[in-house]
């Protein structure tokens, strides 16, 4: 038996790609996945309008979901509303937001990475929090023993900026936890690129798996999603690209230092080896 999972990320409606988003959904009504995995950034600014789009988006798609919160998802300027009701705006979608989804051999966990307020100015930035871990871990130990999982997240767990200060807090100290428990992966968002990477804990190696985006935000590729396939005990990813790049030309060496766009209008956008051919 094959399992097939859709991971999306950074939808951001506000500055979404309609042709991408319009792409996305046919895929997945056509190819009909087991479950559609969304990790954070459905909002551009957590507007109402954004909110409201992104509900109805998702809402469409009828399949079993699970929603992870991005840092561009909570209030801007509602600090009231950021700090006391933070998810109020998903009202539509609530029942799939932070929702473990259980399939035949197969569970995705999330965790939480995205906090209303942090000690440091940019609170753009990821942090697991020790209550937000304990809570995924006891379901990771709460699972059958037959039962592989995938945590999913919308931080990168080891993003590392360009000084060497650690973007995410708690990351590595999650990933030990993960390690110890097999977690087949880690699905996250938030850095617009596609990536599939294998990190060395001391208590053995974590794979973290990103998706791009489907919205203008681009940083140095075209618009994405990944889809996955897991059978006998063995996870694939195929990186589906609107601009239907191969999967081995999008994935990104590193996690960059942040999710910014950091080229120019006028600089190419491409898949990631195009891009290198193209500087060289």
């Amino acid at each position: 038996m094959t399992i097939c999972l859709f991971h999306l990320s950074d939808l951001h409606f506000g500055a979404e790609n309609a042709e991408a988003l319009a792409w996305a959904r046919r895929t997945i009504v056509r190819e009909a996945p087991d479950s559609v995995a969304i990790t954070g950034d459905l909002t551009m600014r957590a507007r109402r309008r954004e909110f409201a789009a992104a509900c109805a988006w998702i809402s469409a798609l009828h399949h079993r979901i699970t929603v992870e919160v991005g840092n561009h998802d909570l209030p801007y300027f509602n600090l009231l509303e950021r700090f006391f009701r933070p998810y109020r705006r998903f009202r539509r979608i609530e029942a799939v937001v932070e929702r473990q989804v259980d399939l035949p051999g197969l569970a995705i966990v999330p965790l939480t990475t995205t906090v209303r307020a942090q000690p440091r100015l940019d609170w753009s930035r990821g942090w697991v929090r020790r209550r937000a871990l304990d809570k995924t871990l006891a379901a990771l130990d709460a699972l059958p023993a037959d039962v592989r999982a995938i945590v999913a997240v919308h931080h990168p767990l080891v993003e590392t900026g360009r000084n060497g200060e650690r973007l995410t807090r708690g990351g590595e100290a999650a990933l030990e936890q993960l390690a110890r428990r097999r977690v087949l992966a880690v699905l996250s968002g938030h850095v617009h690129d596609p990536f599939d990477l294998v990190h060395e804990t001391r208590f053995g190696p974590v794979r973290m798996i990103g998706a791009g985006t489907l919205s203008r935000r681009l940083r140095s590729t075209p618009p994405s999603f990944n889809v996955l396939y897991y059978r006998d005990s063995r996870l694939t990813v195929d990186i589906r690209t609107l601009d239907h790049h191969a999967a081995a030309d999008m994935c990104i060496a590193a996690i960059p230092a942040n999710a910014t766009p950091p080229r120019g209008a006028d600089d190419p956008v491409a898949a990631v080896k195009g891009i290198a051919a193209h500087e060289a």
